[in-house]
């Protein structure tokens, strides 16, 4: 049994049973492809495949339970191979990191610039996109780690850490009429259109939900997932934005002004996501702790090896 083909079969699985797929994502011609599957069941002696005219409908109960072990194996690799790199050349290489867009604006840039100046040969990605999709992104390897809201996308296979709260603020013209107004109300905001983070956000959930247990129903007349572009449409007059208090820089956003509204809404809690299981380099682990300081590198490397299975501060 070789490595070639259990990744040929987790690949096969991974192109949604397209050997085709398979052989073109692995860079290798199709016929040697499935002689290597067939080299692999005739050696097992079983079908990993349930076979329809020699097309493949899905993985036998043998070969299901054999991908999950070849996942591992292939992960297990990889790992070691992670590891003689690190101990190798401990300062350089690559950190890529998915993340919301309110993060990568406005929370991440001073932290990266400090990395940056720490660790000048590790080349540093940024992935965008939502909740969900930048869990999806650590999760397929794509991404070595995620920071954002809370995604009902979690998964057990992914580490959650909470790192710190995030509270509202109501963003509206420098002009605005509710500027006026001393407490800041859910009836006051009704009475106004209102700019508001997409729904894949857990944020508008919350949003929606304060409302309603006020008997009150909000009138969103326009979502994004980019903080920037909502602020331009407040700017514009289209309506009053509920945004994360962290995106608002008075130097900056010098034509709108912001109302604290932590009193009206639930704060999201920024949370960090790693892969379980996983090795980790050092350099990740200090990028880690240079986000969240209460998230020591024992603290993490216990949660990846699943011996504790809380995400809330201790």
């Amino acid at each position: 049994m070789r490595l070639e083909q259990l990744r040929s079969v987790v690949e096969i699985v991974n192109q949604g049973y397209s050997v085709s797929c398979a052989a073109e994502a692995l860079n290798t011609p199709q016929p040697a492809l499935s002689r290597q599957l067939r080299s692999l069941e005739r050696e097992l002696g079983i079908d990993l495949f349930v076979r329809n005219q020699n097309r493949l409908r899905g993985l036998s109960r043998a070969g299901t339970a054999i991908h999950e072990i070849a996942v591992r194996v292939l992960r297990d690799t990889e790992s070691i191979a992670h590891i003689a790199r690190d101990f190798f050349d401990v300062k350089s290489g690559s950190l890529t990191i998915a993340t919301t867009h309110t993060q990568a604006r406005y929370a991440l840039p001073p932290l990266i610039k400090q990395f940056s100046v720490r660790y000048p040969d590790v080349e540093i990605m940024i992935r965008q996109g939502g909740p969900a999709e930048i869990i999806e992104l650590v999760r397929s390897r794509e991404a070595d780690l995620c920071i954002g809201s809370e995604s009902p996308a979690a998964a057990s296979d992914i580490a959650l850490f909470a790192c710190y709260p995030m509270h509202r603020i109501v963003l509206t013209p420098k002009d605005h009429p509710l500027l006026a107004v001393r407490r800041l109300t859910l009836e006051s905001l009704a009475r106004y259109p209102i700019i508001t983070y997409d729904s894949p956000f857990i944020g508008r959930s919350k949003l929606v939900r304060s409302f309603a247990s006020q008997g009150l129903k909000p009138k969103i007349v326009l979502s994004a997932i980019d903080t920037d572009v909502i602020k331009a449409y407040v700017e514009l007059g289209l309506g009053i934005a509920i945004i994360a208090k962290l995106a608002y820089d008075a130097a900056r956003d010098t034509h709108l002004r912001a109302i604290d509204a932590s009193h009206l809404f639930e704060p999201n809690t920024i949370q960090l996501g790693v892969r379980r299981n996983d090795y980790l380099r050092g350099y990740v682990f200090d990028f880690i702790e240079m986000f969240a300081p209460h998230l020591k590198r024992k603290r993490v490397e216990s949660m990846l090896r699943g011996q504790q299975h809380r995400t809330s501060r201790q």
